[in-house]
């Protein structure tokens, strides 16, 4: 009887990055039962500020030498955190938790579009196929109908949240070397955290009345965001970029079936739109190499590269 060692097919490596994915699937499900009993903006505050305090303690030894640098950079992934996960959840209070995953997986073919709006680097041809992809996606998850694309306040606001985390990555990207993981880390989720408590008078939002679930769902999350953090760090040093692109782009597939099991159902065209947004994603983030680089590549890699590989190294809130 042949027998399959499942070592031989997944590292413990690879493994850990498919349970977290998994995890980061559930979020979008979590956030959307915890609004339901505080507003958006004291949810950010809580869960943000709770992931700072945790990284806090995990970093407190580099801390001490902290630079001004690392408190620039900080502050910057901050505010763009906070945009964008703000958003996100505003968004989570009017859509499902499916819906929200699948517009935000939009963010990974939107990163080199920035990139080269800000930077004049033109995107790969990949990246464009990718896009369009994502985009048809879109059209197919609103549901199109004879007075056109059927957006609402939620799927709206979802949209536009995909900027600032695509805004984030390409932040982590430009200070990438410059400055102390940990630093920055830790103060990047303080200043998230922070100006979610500092939004909640503009949004007319107040304290909401105390709660198990949203209070428990904040400090959870928050401290699910660390664990995720300390997993990526050790997981990537040994996993392909490639591969780690793979392994993330199952999160908004994660979040339809946990959604799916909570009662959440979509219907047939949002599930091709939402099946052309996970291929788009993927799509713009391969590269076509000759047998030399692809040679290349099977050694060892020294960093992380590439979107994915960027944007959860440093954890960032969608985890």
């Amino acid at each position: 009887m042949l027998h399959i060692d499942p070592r031989a097919l997944f590292s413990r490596q690879e493994v850990a990055l498919v349970l977290i994915t998994a995890v980061w699937g559930g979020t979008f499900l979590a956030v959307h039962i915890a609004v339901q009993y505080s507003g958006p903006w004291f949810f950010v505050g809580m869960r943000f500020l709770t992931a700072g305090f945790i990284s806090a303690v995990v970093f407190a030894r580099v801390l001490r030498g902290i630079r001004p640098l690392d408190i620039v950079a900080g502050s910057a992934i901050g505010v763009m955190i906070f945009l964008g996960y703000g958003l996100q959840t505003v968004g989570l209070q009017t859509i499902s938790s499916s819906t929200s995953a699948f517009i935000t997986a939009l963010y990974v073919p939107l990163v080199p579009v920035l990139q080269w709006i800000v930077f004049r680097k033109p995107p790969r041809f990949l990246t464009w196929i990718g896009a369009g992809l994502a985009f048809a996606g879109l059209v197919l998850l609103a549901g199109p109908g004879s007075a056109g694309l059927a957006f609402g306040p939620g799927e709206i606001e979802t949209l536009v949240s995909t900027v600032p985390i695509a805004a984030e990555i390409i932040l982590i990207g430009w200070f990438a070397g410059k400055v102390d993981l940990g630093r920055v880390t830790v103060l990047q989720l303080l200043v998230a955290g922070a100006l979610g408590f500092l939004a909640m008078p503009l949004a007319g939002e107040t304290v909401p009345a105390f709660s198990w679930v949203g209070v428990g769902a904040a400090v959870a999350l928050g401290a699910a965001s660390c664990v995720i953090q300390l997993t990526m760090n050790w997981a990537q040093k040994s996993v392909s970029p490639t591969k780690a692109t793979i392994i993330y782009a199952a999160e908004p597939v994660w979040a339809a079936v946990i959604g799916r099991a909570a009662g959440e159902r979509l219907p047939p065209a949002a599930l091709v739109g939402a099946g052309c947004i996970v291929v788009g994603a993927l799509v713009s983030e391969l590269r076509l190499r000759s047998r030399r680089r692809a040679r290349a590549a099977t050694l060892p890699l020294a960093g992380i590269e590439g979107t994915a590989g960027l944007v959860h190294q440093h954890g960032n809130g969608t985890d």
